[in-house]
């Protein structure tokens, strides 16, 4: 029977105790640790060695972590290696600055162990769901016809378990994308019946706008879970670092379309993940476009997701009923929402789920 081969893990650090720690840790999980003292080491052993994972101290001589990412990121045989940072560093703008430099997490010091397994068992399932996706869109490129329906459902389960990996890391309710989806199919049939929407929405829009809704939020999974799980208001860089996940969630569609052929479902996924926290008055992100600059989708997300999350109960907050949720999004049409959206939804709130 084939054996499974070992996932390599790097620790770049240049304190030998913090190295021989996370050496142990990374043993305790069954995976293999390989060590380096420095950035040039480092850059030496992932030239040579395949690697699952990187481990990376910010603060070192000479070259520093982000350098080291740097570096990593701009070669091809390197750039898709999952790297978590770890510093003594915890201010809000060095968190941003590792995603900005393309690093996935950022554990800061004095780390806990059960954070670092937690953090390592994360990256390295997602690095191997993004290897399984990649490998499947190869397959898919000299499918026959017959396999090709087999072959997006299954690109679509790959979606939805990051979707699903992106709700619990914010701690959302565990129908949550069901919900979203749902909803958003008979906000659409619904509008599709309007004089103002009707030549807007096709039946084939009802079905698409479905399956992409629920991975509006994908981009929670690259946000770190202090920020996600916070439990009161956002603030500064907490706030600007939590609005980069529409960003993020469209870059990765993006990634997946670029290797897989384009189709409505993923340009669908990708302007909703994108353009669901614009405001129809123009002070949303992450762009600020307003009214009907905003993808149709887009607009109609917003709306379902935003009843939903209020009748969610949150971390940060509790459950509201569905007549304050209703009072809310009313005193909202028109600023944060399309007013003609929220008119919609309040004729056919007792239809969600």
């Amino acid at each position: 029977m084939e054996t499974k081969e070992v996932a390599r893990v790097l620790i770049v650090d240049d304190v030998e105790a913090n190295r021989f720690v996370l050496r142990d840790i990374i043993n305790s999980m069954g995976y293999m640790p390989i060590l380096a003292e420095n950035g040039e080491q480092a850059l030496k052993i992932a030239d040579r060695c395949p690697l699952e994972l990187v481990i990376l101290d910010v603060a070192m001589p000479v070259m520093d972590g982000y350098e080291v990412c740097a570096t990593l990121k701009q070669d091809v045989k390197t750039k898709d290696i999952p790297i978590i940072f770890i510093s003594a560093f915890d201010e809000a703008e060095d968190i941003v600055k590792g995603f900005a430099m393309g690093g996935e997490d950022y554990v800061t010091k004095p780390f806990i162990p059960e954070v670092v397994k937690a953090r390592v068992r994360l990256h390295l399932r997602l690095s191997e769901t993004s290897k399984t996706l990649t490998e499947m869109n190869r397959k898919l490129q000299t499918s026959v016809n017959a396999q090709l329906s087999q072959m997006e459902a299954e690109k679509k389960n790959v979606l939805y378990a990051l979707g699903r990996v992106a709700r619990e890391n914010a701690s959302y309710a565990e129908t949550n994308m069901e919900r979203v989806g749902q909803n958003c199919k008979t906000m659409s049939e619904a509008m599709q019946l309007s004089n103002e929407f009707g030549s807007l929405i096709s039946d084939s829009f009802i079905s698409t706008i479905e399956l992409a809704a629920p991975l509006c939020d994908i981009g929670n999974m690259a946000i770190p879970t202090g920020i996600l799980q916070k439990g009161d208001s956002l603030v500064g860089e907490e706030y600007e670092t939590m609005k980069t996940h529409t960003l993020i969630g469209a870059k990765i569609l993006k990634d997946i379309q670029e290797t897989g052929g384009a189709n409505d479902f993923l340009k669908m996924s990708m302007e909703i993940a994108n353009y669901h926290h614009e405001n129809w008055d123009g002070t949303g992100y992450p762009s600020g476009i307003s009214g009907n600059e905003i993808p149709l989708a887009a607009q109609i997300v917003a709306v379902v997701s935003g009843f939903c999350a209020m009748t969610e109960k949150r971390v940060y907050r509790d459950i509201y009923t569905v007549e304050e949720a209703l009072n809310i999004m009313d005193n909202e049409s028109g600023t944060k929402y399309n007013p003609a959206i929220v008119a919609i939804l309040k004729k056919i709130y007792r239809q969600l789920c």
